[in-house]
């Protein structure tokens, strides 16, 4: 599909091949080299299963064209054909132009926002090439071959990933030590200053904010604002040209260097995709490709030729036709071999499985989920998914396949609720804390599956979260009346900035125990990219429209101490199978495997077989059913006894979990203990430390909001055993 440079009957040309089941003609403009004069309209000769194609020889990669679609303009019969209007091909693999205004790109005439527009409005004759972007020919056989030059993925296993989600532009936008030329750019995010800092927090993963080509919506041009987080795609093929520093040539030649030295430093890249909906918006939307080559077959439409709006963006994406899918499909490919990227994080995801057939609701084995979990590319790539939309019944939190993670907002709202006083229980916070087995636990699904945060580029900062209790968002133009209300988000008394001591005080002990849960959680943590400095965004909750200081991550002003100890939650949680593994916790004890001495005809086995995890109140006794769900109670523990990949551990872990206000003793367990982690005063003990600090602590008492983690090392006798030759199998 495309623009292909190809070889038929001994001739070097171009194939094009595009889809449209409803057009009478398909038509190819090709351009001179500055993409302003046609010099030539080609009508594709062919039409094979909704596909027109047609070879034309001579023409090769560099090639400017648009295309032009002839057919029917019936607006309430679905359809928006308007040959006026040059369109952009949606496997265009770079465009050439100006991006700025294309959003007020219209097929009518008449003013927008008419109710009566579907009916009554006629099309714009208006030829509007000028002012349309070109998409050029590009020799995709050389692509990938660029591409398997790339330095291969590190391939994370996912129990030792750490997910760290970023924008392209405001992570570096504003580094001091980031050249000047590279900030705000691909080349920028793999810098040295940058693979140091990724180094220093123990991070594995990147996920990037969109990077495919965007376009502004016509209401912020209005306002002056752009759509900073990307979320509104014209080009899926492409690298968001604005991203390149024009150090390394082109935006493909500068991503493919950001991919290669992120792998060489052993990080992968997770990318953000969005095949929800398209940049052309509503009704009253611009037409500048699937709108214009066939409007029925491309988009979700009721029986009246209205767009059905699962993704709160004026359009849904109809994935259930062959050609989305194939399209769909060809652009993951496109991405993991041509660019070598490591998995995708796929944007209110439920749209991925809605299907007609079903009235538009959602099943996990959809056409597009069920081919993504079948093809030998994708599925040695990481997949997460946002498991929702705004549809109706568009909230799948635990409902997609096995291969899949999901974003658990769930997780997101019990911690928060926790530390920050709002309505939760123990019982409640630790489902979270152990994986959501009540979300994921079914289908051979593992507690990796739950994506777990705190924050994310959608809501608050950590920093704004313990900050403000309201949202602040009138820089957006809208009267404060966007973004997500309710947040669990608090200020301790005061809102916004504060120079009171003890205001900062209370507001560090909540960030630094929200964190410390983040990652003593079982799951896949995710770190939002500024809250290991303590970036702020002055209470801004909805900031996809603020390209500028807001969002740009505040190097200058870091908190060394918060990422020292952001690092050391990360380095512990990677050494310790008890804080990151892939199995579910049983309550039971567990049989670990035998040491064989064959020369003896006898295995060593432990004489005591203690439970995975048990749970403890302060005065040390296990939790009644009434003490789980008791509102009030903020304090409590578990002693964790797992080792690494099934073995006997070598560690017991306690985990002291205290969010009342009031001073609470802890009675510990007998033994000799060692406090590895107190959030409280800032602590995370080096692994390199633990010999020479441990002492005989028998009761701890916890004054202050926080996580403490305490180790003991198992001492517990071997006995012998006979050998069972049945048990060894």
């Amino acid at each position: 599909m495309g623009a292909h440079c190809t070889n038929w009957l001994e001739q070097d040309g171009v194939n094009f091949a595009v889809y449209s089941r409803h057009a009478e003609c398909i038509e190819v403009c090709l351009y001179d080299t500055k993409g302003e004069v046609e010099i030539a309209r080609l009508a594709l000769p062919e039409c094979l299963n909704g596909v027109w194609h047609g070879f034309v020889a001579g023409l090769g990669a560099g090639q400017l064209y648009g295309l032009r679609a002839h057919g029917r303009y019936q607006p309430t019969r679905g359809q928006r054909f308007n040959p006026a209007k040059l369109l952009v091909d949606p496997y265009a693999r770079e465009l050439v132009g100006e991006f700025v205004n294309l959003s007020l790109e219209r097929d009518y005439q008449g003013p927008a926002n008419e109710q009566s527009l579907l009916m009554d409005a006629p099309a714009d004759p208006v030829d509007n090439a000028a002012r349309i972007p070109k998409a050029r020919v590009v020799d995709r056989q050389a692509e990938l071959l660029q591409g398997a030059a790339i330095t291969p993925g590190p391939q994370i296993p996912m129990a030792h990933t750490v997910l760290y989600e970023a924008h392209v532009r405001g992570l570096t936008q504003r580094h001091p030590d980031v050249p000047t030329a590279l900030r705000g750019s691909y080349a920028g995010v793999a810098s040295p200053p940058m693979l140091a800092h990724y180094k220093r927090l123990g991070i594995t993963t990147l996920c990037l904010l969109p990077v495919h080509l965007h376009i502004n919506e016509a209401h912020l041009l209005k306002k002056g604002l752009s759509n900073y987080w990307g979320y509104n795609t014209l080009g899926f093929f492409i690298p968001e040209p604005r991203y390149a520093s024009g150090q390394y040539g082109n935006e493909r030649a500068e991503f493919r260097h950001m991919v290669d030295q992120l792998h060489a430093n052993g990080l992968e890249v997770v990318l953000d995709v969005v095949f929800n909906h398209t940049a052309e918006s509503d009704t009253w939307g611009p037409t500048l490709s699937w709108r214009g080559l066939d409007n029925a077959s491309w988009y979700a439409l009721d029986s009246a030729g209205n767009y059905l709006n699962h993704s709160g963006c004026g359009n849904s994406l109809n994935l259930t036709q062959p050609c989305a899918v194939q399209w769909v499909m060809d652009c993951l490919r496109w991405w993991v071999q041509a660019f070598g990227v490591d998995g995708f994080r796929f944007d209110l995801a439920t749209s991925l499985g809605r299907d007609p057939a079903l009235d538009h609701n959602f099943h996990p084995m959809s056409g597009l989920l069920a081919a993504i979990g079948q093809d030998p590319i994708l599925t040695r790539v990481k997949l997460i998914a946002e498991p929702w939309d705004i549809g109706s019944d568009g909230y799948k939190l635990g409902q997609f396949p096995p291969v899949w993670l999901e974003w658990n907002d769930r997780f997101r709202d019990t911690t928060r609720a926790f530390w920050l006083g709002f309505d939760c229980t123990r019982g409640d916070f630790a489902r979270r804390l152990t994986g959501s087995s009540d979300l994921f636990d079914h289908s051979g699904r593992s507690p990796l599956s739950s994506v777990n945060l705190i924050t994310a580029h959608d809501g608050m900062t950590l920093a704004d979260l313990t900050a403000y209790r309201r949202k602040h968002n009138l820089a957006n133009g809208e009267d404060n009346r966007d973004g997500h209300p309710h947040n669990h988000s608090t200020n301790a008394g005061v809102e916004g900035a504060s120079s009171d001591s003890a205001v900062q005080q209370l507001r560090g002990q909540w960030r630094r125990a929200l964190l410390a849960t983040l990652f003593c959680s079982q799951g896949t943590p995710q770190l939002l990219a500024g809250d290991e400095l303590g970036h702020s965004q002055g209470g801004n909750n909805n900031a996809y429209c603020q390209d500028n200081e807001t969002t740009w991550l505040d190097w200058h002003n870091a908190d060394q101490d918060l990422t020292d100890f952001v690092a050391g939650l990360i380095h512990l949680r990677r050494a310790h199978a008890a804080l990151r593994h892939a199995h579910w916790f049983t309550g039971r004890a567990s049989r670990w495997p035998l040491l064989l001495d064959t020369s003896s005809g006898v295995a060593l086995e432990l004489a005591e077989r203690r439970a995975d995890i048990t749970w403890r109140t302060p005065d040390g006794h296990a939790l009644t059913p009434t003490d789980w769900e008791d509102p009030q109670a903020r304090s409590f523990g578990c002693l964790i006894e797992l080792g690494e990949d099934g073995h006997a551990p070598t560690l017991r872990w306690l985990l002291l979990f205290h969010a009342a206000a009031e001073a609470t003793p802890f009675l510990l367990p007998p033994g000799r203990w060692l406090r590895v982690l107190d959030s409280a005063a800032s602590v995370v003990l080096p692994q390199a430390n633990w010999i020479s600090a441990q002492a005989e602590v028998d009761d701890l008492t916890l004054s202050t909001r926080g996580v403490v983690g305490l180790i003991q090392t198992v001492s517990v006798p071997l006995v012998e055993t006979p050998i069972n030759p049945n048990r060894l199998c």
